[in-house]
């Protein structure tokens, strides 16, 4: 039922990773102007790392995050071989991206079935009650949920097994890693990577059959409402296929061409950041392009990161199942780059069959259970460390005394590479979707889904299965004036 602005409520809030604030404004018409997300929270990573020895990093960042701990463990440890001037062994570097393909299986199945999924599976104007992971198994059926739990702990199990924790690993060392893989290990994972093969065959089926098919949910993908033009960036192998650990920075064009190729060392004459006063979050914009505001379009150096924008910056997946899955996509949606925001949710699925495949390959690679795990390491410098994060590109950068504490270190998380065209999108979505004075919770739900796409993780990782956040939404009128707050 519709009701006036002043008497909304929004319950649940919304369901991601940390704390914001949505603050919509209104003009005279009744009539969105402008809308914001504010991230409400402070860290400070970079500031109380300074001092401490280089070698402890990989374990005190990937306490930033309990949902992407394995990205910052390992960007953090990629970041210590270059600063220590040291090539880890090939045994090391594959076992490292086997840990890493492991992550993503767990990060990408927990939000297309806890936190994205249930827009869809339940559907977006469903009861906010119903609207969560205990919806989508009643949706599905019992027998499915299993699955879900089973494939998600599978994931957990592959970051256990080689880096000794399921969500803070101990295992990276500048030069290579600390421990090798077993045979029984190795057979163990062989199993459970087979079994997520299935299991991402089986999520893509039900995307196709629950949203693809329906035409009210592709002409919601394809709309105005979450449509925006802007650059994409994502790792890329020698053959510019998508690599999640690995690899040059490829960023390309709203149309497509490539714009810029770099490695990890040459990010700072890439990647520009800037400030706003009203969020903690940074925005980064491309500094050959300038940042021009909250504005899409070739002219402006906003870019994004994540599924989509990996996809979209590559020529291609590295295996086969999800290389044809790949170009499905761009088929449908009538090719190459896909600017619809709610596309990330397929090419999300896209990539957990990808890491399912590279897990499985990786298994049964001939090195896989080497001990020739770790070089030695050289003297204390500087070094850049970049992985790509479920959630998109994520970049570490120390530099180091000659007693190899940290001097000084600066961090870009994902969701920074994202704030501008977050912002962006719920911008956008409030003025397609919101009109005159009248509102729905489902509509106002659609609003949020132009963030929750992103998948965005604010810093902490607190989830609960009606996803109760304390995420703060405030609507004024055309004097600027708070005329409602609606917050749990």
């Amino acid at each position: 039922m519709s009701r006036p602005f002043k008497v909304v409520t929004i319950d649940p809030i919304t369901r991601l990773e940390g704390h914001g604030k949505i603050s919509i404004f209104l003009n005279e018409a009744g009539e969105v102007e402008n809308a914001y997300l504010q991230v409400p929270e402070l860290r400070g990573f970079e500031k109380f790392c300074e001092g401490r020895k280089a070698e402890d990093l990989p374990q005190i960042t990937s306490r930033i995050c309990g949902v992407c701990p394995v990205a910052h463990h390992f960007a953090a440890t990629k970041a210590l071989d270059a600063a220590f001037n040291v090539e880890p062994p090939s045994p090391a570097k594959k076992l490292r991206e086997l840990m890493y393909c492991g992550y993503y299986i767990y990060d990408h199945t927990l939000h297309f079935y806890y936190l994205g999924g249930p827009d869809f599976v339940v559907g977006p104007d469903a009861p906010p009650t119903e609207r969560n992971i205990i919806g989508v198994i009643k949706k599905v059926g019992l027998e499915i949920a299993k699955e879900v739990i089973k494939h998600r702990a599978y994931g957990q199990k592959i970051t256990a097994i080689i880096g000794g924790k399921a969500t803070h690993p101990v295992c990276g060392l500048p030069g290579g890693i600390s421990k090798s893989l077993s045979e029984e290990g190795r057979q163990e994972i062989e199993k459970m990577a087979a079994s997520s093969v299935e299991f991402a065959k089986f999520s893509l089926k039900l995307f196709h059959d629950i949203v693809l098919k329906n035409k009210k949910y592709l002409d919601l993908i394809l709309s105005e409402a979450y449509t925006m033009k802007t650059y994409y960036m994502g790792l890329v192998d020698e053959n510019n296929n998508v690599n999640f650990y690995d690899g040059k920075v490829r960023v390309v064009t709203p149309d497509g061409k490539e714009f810029v190729k770099f490695a990890p060392q040459e990010y700072l004459d890439v990647i520009e950041e800037h400030v706003e006063p009203w969020s903690y979050v940074k925005f980064t914009y491309l500094k050959k392009i300038g940042w021009k505001g909250f504005t899409d379009g070739p002219d402006n150096g906003i870019y994004r990161v994540g599924p989509l924008g990996r996809l979209n910056a590559a020529e291609g997946m590295a295996t086969p199942l999800a290389n044809e899955e790949y170009k499905r996509m761009y088929e449908t949606f009538g090719g190459k780059p896909v600017h619809s925001t709610l596309a990330f949710h397929w090419a999300r699925l896209i990539e957990l069959l990808y890491a399912a495949e590279r897990t499985l390959e990786l298994s049964r690679d001939p090195e896989i259970t080497s001990t020739d795990v770790r070089n030695k390491v050289g003297q204390p410098g500087e070094g850049v460390g970049i992985v790509e994060a479920a959630r998109g590109t994520l970049i570490h950068h120390y530099v180091l005394d000659e007693e190899a504490l940290i001097k000084r270190m600066n961090l870009i998380v994902a969701t920074t590479n994202n704030a501008a065209a977050i912002n962006l999108s719920i911008r956008n979505a409030a003025k397609g979707l919101i009109k005159g004075r009248e509102v729905s919770e489902g509509l106002l739900n659609m609003v949020e889904m132009a963030f929750r796409a992103y998948d965005p993780c604010f810093a902490c990782a607190t989830h609960y299965a009606f996803g109760e956040m304390p995420l703060k939404i405030e609507i004024y009128d055309s004097n600027r004036k708070l005329i409602k707050t609606i917050k749990r």
